[in-house]
């Protein structure tokens, strides 16, 4: 899905977290937020504008409420499902890069154990 240029560009794993971070409390105020996600209070911002503009999640005001400045972020269909192709392609990143590690250990356990022979000897 390309970008459209006055979006601003999103790391993936940042907006995957705020996503999960949204999903389970929608009425976290983005200084909540930015202390969840361990960022500036300034790139929470960035990150909710970027998400708010890609229709993943949408502010909603609570009239009712005597603090005007209450919001809640909800996510969107499209950003349920956008979580999902992101959760994924998380998983399987990851598992590669298990995958690989796992690889370079049995080489490195090969190397070491051939030196400790050499060694012995």
């Amino acid at each position: 899905m390309p970008t459209p240029t006055n979006t601003p560009a999103l790391d993936e794993a940042l907006a995957l977290r705020a996503l999960e971070a949204l999903e389970q409390d929608p009425r976290l105020s983005q200084r909540a937020l930015s202390r969840e996600l361990g960022v500036s209070l300034g790139k929470t911002n960035y990150c909710l504008r970027a998400l708010i503009d890609k229709g993943l999640i949408k502010l909603q005001n609570f009239q009712q409420n005597p603090q005007k400045l209450k919001y809640a972020y909800l996510l969107t269909p499209e950003g349920i499902e956008e979580k999902t192709r992101m959760t994924l392609a998380f998983l399987r990143r990851k598992e590669a890069e298990y995958q690989a590690l796992q690889a370079e250990i049995a080489e490195l356990r090969e190397r070491v154990g051939k030196n400790a022979e050499g060694q012995s000897q």
